[in-house]
């Protein structure tokens, strides 16, 4: 009878805690929004009446929100201050991802029942909040992905002069690349006009004005422009499963590579689908071990109709398309996340040339090493 009951309670324990959580996940996103979690990390104990007056903040909904976030180990309560709990700095690291979840799609989480319904998928089905979006996307991109673009960069040996960053939003990724390459250019294309006009105010406030220009555009859909002539580094960051499906994506990559002629590097990055719809790939992950950020991407793209590549699917387009993935660069969180970094197909004789030079001068230098070339 007694394990009976602790098996009863354990299970009523484990229910709660899913519930819990979901509470917990906006919570996240709003404290740190709010600066709560930052004041925490810095003073390491927040009078939280006092934090809810200097806010402007409901009280019973302050004091709340740390309940929220005491209940998953986040903070921690101590008489009436909030002090750090043994989970703040993961949460903290990964609060981007509870934002998006949990305050940039919570509406579309919320009208499940009714999205998932065939005689309602039609027309504009759904919602979200675009802003708490982008306000996620930014924190996700300079804590996840930044790093490893930059570096990719670097890693190239190019010197590049002149970039083009497809749905450039903000500009700050072109911003990136102008600091990068001192006596470079950039142009961002955004399909959102409103976007474009407060990425260029920005610019010009920033000291760039005279170095980024910005236009609206469809970035499956460009054909050549003059301004295109001289570009010689593509980016697209968390928009490629835009260009899907399979057919699309082909014709949409042939464009780009006659409308940028001279690029020299085209990085493409986006979060690859490892759970739903049995993905069918080697990064595939099983239902009992889930990262951050995977089912709810999965999951919410499922509902909004956006076919989501595997690795896979990407590997097998790039050739078609007019292009060569030369390196992959994962990131895990955000789930998968892959920067592609490829080079225009009639380019792949010369880095051939290029790398077998460089390997052949790594064997004069360690002769005793083994090297085994794999041609893709």
């Amino acid at each position: 009878m007694g394990s009976i009951t602790n098996m009863k309670l354990s299970s009523e324990h484990d229910i709660a805690k899913i519930f819990n959580s979901y509470v917990a996940a906006g919570a996240i996103g709003t404290a740190w929004e709010l600066g709560l979690l930052d004041e925490v990390r810095t003073q390491k104990a927040v009078d939280i009446d006092e934090f809810a007056a200097n806010h402007n903040l409901d009280l019973a909904s302050t004091r709340a929100l740390v309940s929220a976030l005491a209940t998953s180990d986040i903070l921690q309560r101590q008489g009436g201050a909030a002090l750090p709990g043994r989970l703040l700095e993961e949460a903290y690291r990964t609060k981007s991802l509870f934002h998006w979840l949990a305050l940039g799609s919570g509406s579309l989480f919320a009208r499940m029942q009714y999205v998932i319904r065939n005689e309602n998928r039609e027309g504009k089905f759904y919602s979200r909040d675009s802003a708490a979006i982008a306000y996620a996307c930014r924190d996700a991109n300079t804590q996840f992905i930044d790093p490893v673009f930059l570096d990719a960069l670097k890693s190239s040996g190019e010197n590049f002069t002149s970039v083009v960053d497809l749905g450039s939003g903000s500009g700050e990724r072109i911003m990136q690349v102008l600091d990068r390459y001192p006596e470079s250019t950039g142009l961002g294309i955004d399909i959102a006009g409103p976007a474009i006009e407060v990425a260029r105010s920005d610019a010009v406030k920033r000291g760039y004005g005279g170095r980024i220009n910005f236009l609206v555009g469809d970035a499956r859909k460009l054909d050549y422009r003059d301004e295109f002539a001289k570009v010689d580094l593509l980016t697209s960051f968390l928009m490629g499963h835009d260009f899907w499906p399979r057919e699309k994506c082909v014709s949409s990559l042939q464009r780009l590579r006659k409308a940028f002629p001279s690029v020299k590097r085209f990085f493409i990055c986006d979060t690859v689908r490892i759970l739903t719809n049995d993905p069918r790939s080697r990064h595939a992950v099983q239902e009992d071990d889930v990262p951050i950020f995977t089912l709810g991407f999965e999951f919410g793209h499922a509902l909004m109709d956006v076919k989501l590549p595997t690795v896979e699917d990407w590997e097998g387009v790039f050739k078609d398309g007019g292009w060569v993935c030369v390196k992959q660069h994962h990131m895990l969180p955000p789930s998968l996340t892959v920067l592609f970094e490829l080079v225009p197909r009639d380019a792949d004789a010369i880095n051939s040339v290029r790398i077998e030079l460089l390997l052949e001068l790594w064997r004069l230098v360690n002769k005793d090493i083994k090297i085994q070339v794999v041609q893709a």
